[in-house]
């Protein structure tokens, strides 16, 4: 897969980081001399430019991307300008947008960006859900769903997966066990074991519940 971040802001220079980190080809794109060069060694390649149109994009053979994420959230005219040139006029596959507001994000959309972040709000969302619910591992994957793991409750151990009903009577499904930071997957058949930590999905109220009602 071959990813290109525009802007190397703080969100963008980390996200292509992390990216180049997991094995993706990526592609970062900055005006700023100085964050080219701190990156060049980070990510696959690292091009100094000022991205102000459709030939610009061009030159750096954009339509082999298969992602385009447009980065610089702070200059609202110009992101919204690349976001529309991308999916309008260069067919890109999947375009993701920063946005800094409400509206940002709303034109973002009308103009074609097939995804929009707001990381600050992301964030800010993600981690009054994790301070919120008795869990310093939590996993959300949307606002109502997420995996986390809980110590064997006592009730819980020399009951097989099946017995427990999780999913009949919590809507909580154990998806496996963590033994000696390695994670194997069970079926309903297994028998739970006092020092199993156990892996478990599911809406999270129900999970908040659930770990309630541990003493």
């Amino acid at each position: 897969m071959k990813i290109c971040v525009i802007g190397l802001g703080r969100f963008g220079y980390q996200l292509s980081e992390t990216l180049s980190e997991l094995g993706i080809e990526v592609v970062g794109i900055d005006s700023d001399e100085s964050i080219i060069a701190s990156i060049r060694d980070k990510i696959t390649q690292a091009i100094c430019m000022h991205v102000v149109d459709e030939g610009s994009l061009t030159t750096i053979g954009i339509e082999d991307m298969d992602v385009v994420i447009v980065a610089m959230g702070e200059n609202l005219a110009q992101s919204i300008l690349i976001t529309a040139t991308l999916k309008k006029r260069l067919s890109i596959p999947r375009v993701v947008a920063r946005a800094t507001n409400k509206i940002h994000e709303d034109i973002l959309k009308l103009v074609g960006a097939d995804e929009v972040v707001l990381p600050e709000r992301d964030l800010g969302i993600k981690f009054a859900h994790k301070l919120s619910l008795p869990f310093s591992d939590l996993v959300n994957f949307t606002e109502t769903f997420a995996i986390t793991q809980i110590t064997t409750p006592t009730n819980f151990v020399g009951k097989t997966i099946s017995e427990l009903q999780l999913k009949r009577s919590r809507n909580i499904t154990c998806i496996g066990i963590k033994k000696e930071e390695k994670i194997e997957l069970i079926n309903q058949d297994y028998v739970v074991m006092e020092d199993d930590q156990l892996i478990l999905a599911g809406d999270t109220q129900a999970l908040a519940n659930l770990a309630e009602s541990i003493d």
